[in-house]
C-alpha cells in the first residue's frame, strides 16, 4: 500500500472514530453539567445516568474500532485515548451519583 491509499485509509477510518468521540465528548459534557434541583429531581438524575451511559458506550465503540488490526495497522496509538479518557470521567460521574 503506498502514502497516497494510507493518507486516504487513515481519512475513512477516523471519520466513525472522530464521530463517535464527539458523541461521547457532547453526552459527557451534558452529564458534567446537569444539576439536579434536589434529592428528589429524578428526571435530572435519570439525565445524568443516562448521559453516562451514552458516553460510555460511544467511548468504547470507538476504543472497538481503533482495535480492528486494519485500524490500528494505519492509525496511530493515540488516537482512542481521548474516547476513552470521556469514558472514564463518565464512569466517575455515574458512579458519584450527583
Amino acid at each position: 500500500m503506498d502514502e497516497d491509499d494510507r493518507g486516504c485509509l487513515v481519512l475513512v477510518l477516523a471519520v466513525p472514530s472522530a464521530l463517535l468521540t464527539l458523541v461521547a465528548a457532547y453526552f459527557c459534557w451534558t452529564a458534567l453539567t446537569i444539576r439536579p434541583s434536589g434529592p428528589w429531581d429524578d428526571d435530572a438524575y435519570a439525565g445524568i445516568v443516562l448521559s453516562c451511559v451514552t458516553t460510555i458506550g460511544a467511548a468504547l465503540t470507538a476504543a472497538a474500532v481503533w482495535l480492528l488490526p486494519p485500524v490500528r495497522r494505519v492509525m496511530r496509538w493515540w488516537w482512542p485515548l481521548p474516547p476513552v479518557l470521556l469514558g472514564a470521567v463518565a464512569a466517575v460521574r455515574w458512579a458519584a451519583g450527583a
